[in-house]
């Protein structure tokens, strides 16, 4: 999205520094690890939050090998990966002028802060072309 601008934003101008036509907002990451006794009950989990990808992966990696919380939880620790989800809001300029944001998450897409009907049909017309998301 930010390289390839499929919604026709523009640079602009704030405070008298330039900005991208489609800028990272914020971010982030979240799971779940899950530590099961020798009969396979549930004794533990840690919840996991990052800012980014690389961030979480490297979390979750540390976690699943640190032997020590394993034997504080007195269990195994796997990463629940239907637990995962993410985050990420981008901030656009319209060519008309408006700013606006894009949040995509696990199961959605949300368009919000724009006025101009004009704005979330160009987003759903770029979503239907997106085969994941049409």
């Amino acid at each position: 999205m930010i390289d390839n601008n499929p919604w026709g934003c523009v640079a602009y101008t704030s405070a008298g520094k330039n900005v991208a036509a489609v800028v990272r907002g914020s971010e982030y990451y979240s799971g779940k690890i899950v530590y099961e006794n020798g009969e396979a009950k549930t004794v533990g989990q840690i919840s996991v939050k990052a800012p980014t990808s690389a961030a979480f992966n490297t979390d979750i990696t540390t976690i699943l090998g640190t032997v020590a919380l394993g034997t504080a939880m007195g269990g195994t620790p796997s990463h629940d990966s239907s637990e995962d989800s993410f985050s990420c809001t981008l901030k656009a300029h319209s060519s008309n002028g408006e700013n606006f944001n894009v949040t995509f998450k696990r199961d959605s897409v949300t368009v919000s802060s724009y006025e101009s009907d004009s704005i979330l049909t160009g987003i759903e017309s770029w979503a239907d072309t997106v085969a994941l998301l049409a």
